[in-house]
């Protein structure tokens, strides 16, 4: 059998177009779709070929659409080829990147925090054995 692999993931954010262009311009990815969503909200789903995120907003989601970090959601962890590339580009959109570092037997990695107060950890493999 075939290993079970994360296809998607699904948060409600308050402007999907603006995360989904930070999506892109940070990691790459395309819009795969979007539309209308449940109880007239809209959604887009920004990602790869293989898996994405879907990113929600229902009637009336606004920047104090009152967001907390970590409920219920703790993180986001994408994998990236050059993890310095990619930093450099969160420093440009205006985001702190944080906890800079390696855990063992854990990739290089750092966070950053978006507008909506969603948590990512971007994480890179590259030159380990």
């Amino acid at each position: 059998m075939a290993q079970p692999r994360i296809e998607h993931v699904n948060i409600t954010v308050s402007n999907p177009g603006r995360a989904a262009d930070l999506m892109r311009r940070l990691f790459g990815w395309r819009i795969r779709w979007e539309g209308p969503a449940r109880d007239n909200g809209r959604t887009i789903h920004v990602g790869t070929d293989d898996s994405y995120i879907a990113l929600y907003a229902p009637p009336g989601a606004g920047p104090d659409y009152g967001f907390s970090q970590g409920q219920p959601l703790n993180h986001i962890g994408v994998e990236v080829e050059d993890l310095a590339a990619v930093e450099a580009l969160v420093l440009a959109e205006g985001f702190e990147p944080r906890f800079q570092g390696v855990y063992q037997p854990g990739p290089a990695h750092f966070y950053f925090t978006d507008h909506d107060d969603i948590e990512y950890e971007v994480v890179s493999y590259a030159g380990r054995a």
